[in-house]
């Protein structure tokens, strides 16, 4: 069961092993674009190039769509950025239902794992595999995979590399469930959990009052897309910086989020030093570098906002 394309590589290990894939679960066809055309999911793309079974539900509690599910008596399920289900889906096979959660576990529990392991400034993450139960990413663990976070990462290298590493922990974490391994109860200590909410409007937009290492992270977490986003101040124009680095100075005067021009680069005044900005994308325009971004103001004193 599974939606985008970070579900795409576990599906193919699957397929391409000695297991019998009985089927896939994916969401409907969607309308995007433009042209608002009918828009398949990546999971659905693959299924249809391999001719795997694909079902589409609307609802879970469709009872055609359960007793279809009853009828591939399937002794596992795998669930890989789903939606969340219910329990009458999830209690359906012999062996269980387990999630590859994009974090190590009990850490970022929620939607969007990879972006906060950015946007916290972690220096490790990884995978985990656990049995979905009625909580929300709280079910007993059955593997985990360390992965580093390097200075050079943003969301969307950091996708590609936990995308990849799922590959292989699929198939690791289902022989762990044939060899009888025990699996490990989640700590029920809530305090000093770092959370994984999804990612929205609010929790994208740039504070310039804050530390310019946790400015820099958020830009970093949601690189390429969505973006974190302000406005130019007293325009209320919108834009998104999509690539920078936090050069740290103490003791500056002035405006947080004033747009300055120092030795060539766009920077941008922090409380503890400089954001430089390196790709930009103002609303209605193409992506700029910050140089470009410069001439096009013409240089003209701004704040961000």
């Amino acid at each position: 069961m599974g939606t985008p394309d970070f579900a795409v590589d576990s599906l193919d290990s699957i397929y391409k092993s000695n297991h019998d894939l009985c089927g896939v679960v994916t969401t409907p066809d969607k309308k995007a674009g433009r042209g608002q055309k009918m828009k398949e999911s990546a999971v659905k793309r693959y299924c249809i190039s391999n001719c795997i079974k694909v079902l589409q539900p609307v609802a879970f509690n469709d009872e055609v769509f359960i007793n279809d599910l009853k009828s591939f008596k399937a002794d596992l399920f795998v669930v890989v950025a789903f939606k969340i289900l219910p329990k009458i889906i999830w209690e359906i096979p012999s062996k269980g239902t387990i999630n590859i959660h994009a974090s190590l576990l009990p850490q970022l529990r929620g939607a969007a794992p990879i972006n906060w392991a950015i946007i916290n400034g972690l220096r490790k993450t990884g995978l985990t595999s656990f049995y979905i139960n009625e909580g929300i990413d709280t079910g007993d663990i059955i593997l985990k995979k360390e992965l580093e976070i390097s200075e050079n990462d943003n969301f969307g290298s950091l996708y590609t590399k936990l995308k990849k590493l799922s590959s292989g922990f699929i198939i690791d974490t289902i022989k762990c469930i044939e060899n009888g391994l025990k699996p490990v109860i989640q700590s029920k200590i809530k305090s000093e959990l770092l959370k994984a909410p999804k990612i929205d409007k609010k929790n994208t937009r740039i504070r310039w009052d804050i530390d310019g290492r946790k400015i820099n992270n958020l830009i970093k977490g949601l690189s390429p897309y969505p973006g974190a986003w302000s406005t130019i101040k007293s325009s209320e124009i919108r834009l998104k910086i999509l690539d920078s680095s936090f050069i740290p100075k103490q003791g500056l005067k002035g405006i947080n989020g004033c747009v300055l021009s120092i030795n060539k680069n766009c920077m941008v005044k922090v409380k503890d030093g400089y954001i430089n900005i390196f790709k930009i994308k103002v609303e209605g325009k193409k992506e700029q570098s910050g140089l470009d971004f410069l001439n096009g103001i013409q240089r003209k004193k701004i704040q961000f906002f």
